[in-house]
């Protein structure tokens, strides 16, 4: 038996009579040590560390960074509660940060711990207990409201949850304080605009202020403020405004069974993760492609699925060539897959002056046209993220806002009925592309992703810590760090603070 891991059952969480979804979260979040998480989880959770270091670098060199950090000081800085809001903001908005069933969680649920483990001389392993701790909440809430007008960057409310969970759980406060800042942090959650979230630079401070709200509950909570510990559920509560088909069980719903952290896709490069796979395609393109120009490109289709589609129409009204801005050139799929198929890559720097300037790159998006394939969106409903989960917990309401989502076609593309998941050790998130170049020589070139990489499915449960470490080295991230990585959960306070600042770069 050497050298095998048997792992240790996670504790049982409260029985569905004790109490609401909210405090049964509650109870949970603050009994639970890391002893009770099973080791792929961990392992897991310290590459998505990892990965929101690599945004937070990337976000650090950038000029908007550099402007964020002039508005709210430094990563890390004598006031805590401040380094948790900036390391949030500079990891958020470039898109490089990671998903899971439901929502962009690292900005907050990496970003908060980062910020009080150092601050708290706390070790590796606490820093992993904080992160789980952070991403099941957060996932958990998110995922109640999936069903609603905001997923993605948009659904604020994920790192209201995501700063109350990350800060507490360093803290290692009692599970009323829990409840209590739960509670107050979900009375008031923000409203996303999306004028504001794609047009202006609000798209910065998005995260920094939910993340405010979340650690001002955490003060309040502390003071001896109180929150109604129904306010998930309750017909005048966060659900009823933040969820159009609500699931009010899915804050509890299998505690220490279902490990949301397991859902976690990861950026390896910037963009919507509705054009990931197309992106990929056209990177591999790119090399099979040889020597071209783009006058001998005479079409690009891009075959995909309508969640592709969603963001396309989102960003529609917003393009206007180079002076796009970055908010919707990011959920855009041509001119990223015009980039990738001339350069072979996708990079933050691509979404700037000089290079979003180049004519060519504008020549060839203008020749990418996008291409419903009803069979794509049929494995995209059948997988677990971004949605397939949420639209099995709802039954028969949730193929209404399917209907409502993507017109009544998509219910003959939705699969059978079935139970909701019992664990996610096999969940996947299909978002397909395939990439199909014509030239005007009669060549037809095609590549096809059912899943991108770094996308949730068997590779990347294999091959996660090598993607995340390359994409680490490519923010300028050093080997030195990547190096000490696997040994994150036994690196003690004083090595750990030292690791922090070396991965941040600061």
């Amino acid at each position: 038996m050497s050298g095998r891991r048997v792992e240790a059952a996670a504790p049982e969480a409260p029985t569905e009579g004790d109490g609401g979804p909210l405090e049964r979260l509650a109870h949970w979040a603050a009994g639970l040590e890391l002893s009770d998480v099973p080791q792929r989880v961990i392992d897991l959770a310290a590459t998505h560390v990892l990965s929101q270091l690599a945004a937070i670098r990337t976000g650090l060199q950038q000029p908007d960074g550099h402007r964020l950090v002039r508005a709210l000081g430094a990563p890390f800085q004598a006031d805590t509660a401040q380094s948790a809001r900036v390391l949030g903001g500079v990891g958020a908005w470039l898109n490089l940060d990671d998903t899971a069933y439901a929502g962009h969680l690292g900005p907050s649920t990496v970003g908060v711990p980062l910020a009080y483990a150092h601050a708290l001389g706390l070790s590796g392993a606490e820093l992993l207990r904080a992160v789980i701790l952070a991403d099941e909440c957060a996932a958990r809430i998110t995922s109640a409201a999936t069903l609603g007008p905001f997923r993605g960057q948009t659904a604020l409310h994920t790192h209201v949850v995501g700063a109350v969970a990350g800060r507490l759980a360093c803290e290692r406060a009692p599970a009323g304080r829990w409840l209590d800042a739960l509670a107050l942090a979900l009375s008031a959650p923000p409203w996303t605009l999306l004028r504001g979230f794609i047009a202006g630079d609000a798209r910065l401070l998005h995260v920094p202020v939910a993340v405010r709200m979340g650690l001002d509950a955490c003060d309040a909570a502390a003071g001896g403020l109180h929150g109604a510990a129904d306010i998930v559920e309750h017909p005048d509560g966060f659900l009823a405004r933040f969820a159009t088909v609500p699931l009010p069980d899915a804050p509890s719903l299998g505690l220490g069974r279902r490990w949301h952290t397991e859902t976690l896709s990861f950026k390896l490069h910037p963009g919507g993760p509705g054009i990931d796979a197309a992106v990929d395609c056209a990177v591999d393109l790119h090399t099979d492609l040889g020597t071209w120009a783009v006058e001998d490109v005479r079409e690009v289709i891009v075959e995909c699925s309508v969640y592709t589609l969603f963001a396309a129409r989102k960003a529609r009204p917003y393009l206007d060539g180079p002076r796009t801005p970055i908010g919707a050139l990011v959920l855009d799929t041509p001119y990223p897959v015009a980039t990738a198929l001339l350069t072979g890559q996708l990079v933050i720097e691509d979404f700037a002056a000089p290079r979003v300037d180049a004519p060519e790159r504008w020549r060839l998006a203008a020749k990418v046209r996008l291409v419903h394939d009803p069979e794509m969106t049929r494995e995209l409903l059948a997988g677990d993220a971004p949605f397939g989960e949420a639209l099995r917990q709802a039954g028969a309401a949730g193929r209404a806002w399917l209907a409502e989502f993507g017109g009544a076609e998509l219910l003959d593309l939705a699969p059978a009925s079935r139970a909701p998941a019992r664990d996610f050790t096999a969940a996947e998130k299909p978002t397909p592309a395939r990439v199909r170049v014509e030239l005007r020589d009669g060549r037809v070139l095609i590549r096809e992703y059912r899943i991108p990489r770094g996308g949730l499915g068997p590779e990347l449960r294999s091959r996660h810590r090598e993607l995340i470490a390359a994409k680490f080295h490519a923010a300028g991230g050093p080997a030195a760090v990547t190096r000490q990585w696997p040994g994150l959960a036994r690196t003690d306070p004083t090595r750990l603070r030292a690791l922090l600042e070396r991965a941040v770069g600061r």
